[in-house]
C-alpha cells in the first residue's frame, strides 16, 4: 500500500538537532511532491518544507530557513527532515505527506492526498 510512516521525533533542548524520517514506497518518492507539515496544539497545520525532485525545487516556510533541510533517499525509501538549531516554537506534531496530483502548492496541506500519522517533536528551553 501507500502508507507513509514517520519516525525520529522526540525531546530535544533548544539549539540541538533532530532528524525526522518518513518511510515511503519508491513510486511515491519518485513521482510525488513530498512535504513535511507540523501542527501545534490549538493551531492550524502549517507547511514546513517541500521537495519535488522531478521539478528540482525545494520550499521552506520562512521560520525554518537556514535551520531545516528537506531531502530524500530513494534507495532507502525515505524522506528526511534535518532539524538544526531547534527552537521551542518548533514543538509540534510533524507529518510527512505526498501529493500525486497535478497542481503543486508546496506548503498548502489541502493539496496533499497521502499522509502519515505524525511524530512528536518537543523542544525545551
Amino acid at each position: 500500500q501507500e502508507q507513509l510512516v514517520e519516525s525520529g521525533g522526540g525531546s530535544v533542548q533548544a539549539g540541538g538537532s533532530l532528524k525526522l524520517s518518513c518511510s515511503a514506497p519508491e513510486h511515491i518518492l519518485r513521482s510525488c511532491k513530498m512535504a513535511w507539515f507540523r501542527q501545534a496544539p490549538g493551531k492550524e497545520r502549517e507547511g514546513v518544507a517541500s521537495i519535488f525532485t522531478a521539478g528540482g525545487g525545494t520550499y521552506y516556510v520562512d521560520s525554518v530557513k537556514g535551520r531545516f533541510t528537506i531531502s530524500q533517499d530513494n534507495a532507502k525509501n525515505t524522506l528526511y527532515l534535518q532539524m538544526n538549531s531547534v527552537k521551542p516554537e518548533d514543538t509540534a506534531m510533524y507529518y510527512c505527506a505526498a501529493n500525486s496530483r497535478s497542481r503543486y502548492m508546496p506548503l498548502d496541506p489541502k493539496e496533499y492526498n497521502y499522509w502519515g500519522q505524525g511524530t512528536q517533536v518537543t523542544v525545551s528551553s
